[in-house]
C-alpha cells in the first residue's frame, strides 16, 4: 500500500519545481525575446528595452540579409564543415580512444600522458597557423576540420565508456574470427550509439560556431562560414563596412533588428538538430564518466 507523501514533501516539490521554471524561464525568454525583436519594427526596438510579443511584424532584416545569394552560399559552406568535420571528428575520435581503450595495447600509458598533456598545454595560435600555412591548408575548409579532429576530453570520456564494455563481447568475437576493426565496427560502434550521438552533437555545434577559425585561415569571401558573414551583416547594419552591392535600396536598414534576425539565422538550423538526438544525450553524457 502506497502511503500518502506528507506535507513537507509536497511542499519541497512545489518549491523545487517552481525554481526549475524560473531557471528555465531565464534560458527562454531571452531567445523568445531575440526571435520576436527580429520581426518588430525599427521604432519599436529602438523604444522598447524588451520585446517579448512585436506589435508589427516586419520581414526587412530578413529581407536585408537575405538580399544576395551570399548568405545562401556561406550556409552551404558551413553545412558542409558541419557535416564532414563531425564525420572526420567520430571516425578519428574513435579510432583512437578504442585501442587506448585496450588494457594490452604496448605504450598505452606514455601515449595517454601525451593526450592528457594536449588537454592542459596547446601550441597556441600562431604555431597552429604556421603548421596549416605549411600543409597548404590556407583557404581551405580542411583548415577548419583537420585542426580539431579530435577533442582530448572527448577521446578521453569515449575511451572510459570503452573501457566499460564486457570483455565477454571481444573474446566471443576474436573466437569466430573477428579481428579488431571488425569487432570496432560490428559491435563496439553499435553499442555505443548513445555516446556517439553525444559526441556528435557537440562536434557539430563547434564546428556550426566555426568564427576565429576561418578568420584566421579563410581569405577568399565565398567560402566564409555563417558566422563570419552574418558579422559582416551586423558591421553592414551599423554602417562600420561599406558594401553597397549587399543592400537593398528598398529596405531602410533597422541596425537593432538585423542584429537579432542574424542571431535567429545562425541559431535556429543547429537548434532544430537537438530533438532528433535528445532522447540519446542524457545518456550518452552519463556514460564513460564513472570509470577513469
Amino acid at each position: 500500500m502506497i502511503h500518502d507523501r506528507s506535507w513537507g514533501s509536497r511542499l519541497f516539490d512545489i518549491i523545487n519545481s517552481t525554481i526549475l521554471i524560473l531557471f528555465a524561464l531565464s534560458t527562454l525568454l531571452p531567445f523568445v525575446h531575440i526571435v520576436s525583436s527580429s520581426f518588430a519594427s525599427p521604432t519599436e526596438t529602438l523604444t522598447k528595452d524588451f520585446v517579448l510579443f512585436p506589435t508589427h511584424f516586419t520581414l526587412d532584416a530578413y529581407r536585408f540579409i537575405f538580399s544576395t545569394d551570399r548568405i545562401l552560399k556561406s550556409l552551404l559552406v558551413t553545412i558542409i564543415i558541419t557535416v564532414g568535420g563531425t564525420i572526420v571528428n567520430l571516425i578519428m575520435t574513435c579510432l583512437m580512444a578504442y585501442p587506448l581503450s585496450r588494457r594490452d595495447l604496448i605504450g598505452r600509458r606514455p601515449i595517454m600522458m601525451m593526450v592528457i598533456f594536449t588537454l592542459l598545454f596547446s601550441g597556441g595560435m600562431i604555431p597552429t597557423f604556421l603548421i596549416v600555412k605549411a600543409l597548404g591548408l590556407l583557404d581551405s575548409m580542411w583548415a577548419l576540420i583537420i585542426p580539431s579532429a579530435i577533442s582530448t576530453f572527448n577521446l578521453i570520456i569515449l575511451k572510459n565508456f570503452f573501457q566499460q564494455m564486457p570483455d565477454g563481447i571481444e573474446e566471443s568475437a576474436k573466437i569466430d574470427g573477428a579481428n579488431d576493426l571488425n569487432i570496432l565496427v560490428r559491435i563496439i560502434l553499435p553499442l555505443s550509439l548513445p555516446a556517439l550521438a553525444t559526441f556528435g552533437l557537440f562536434y557539430a555545434v563547434g564546428h556550426w560556431n566555426t568564427f576565429m577559425s576561418a578568420i584566421l585561415y579563410i581569405r577568399d569571401t565565398d567560402k566564409w562560414p555563417i558566422q563570419v558573414l552574418l558579422r559582416s551583416f551586423v558591421l553592414l547594419s551599423e554602417g562600420r563596412l561599406d558594401d553597397p552591392s549587399s543592400q537593398d535600396d528598398g529596405i531602410q536598414l533597422p541596425p537593432e533588428t538585423v542584429k537579432m534576425a542574424v542571431i535567429t539565422v545562425a541559431t535556429l538550423p543547429i537548434l532544430c538538430v537537438y530533438p532528433f538526438l535528445q532522447k540519446h544525450f542524457a545518456k550518452g553524457v552519463m556514460m564513460g564518466s564513472i570509470k577513469g
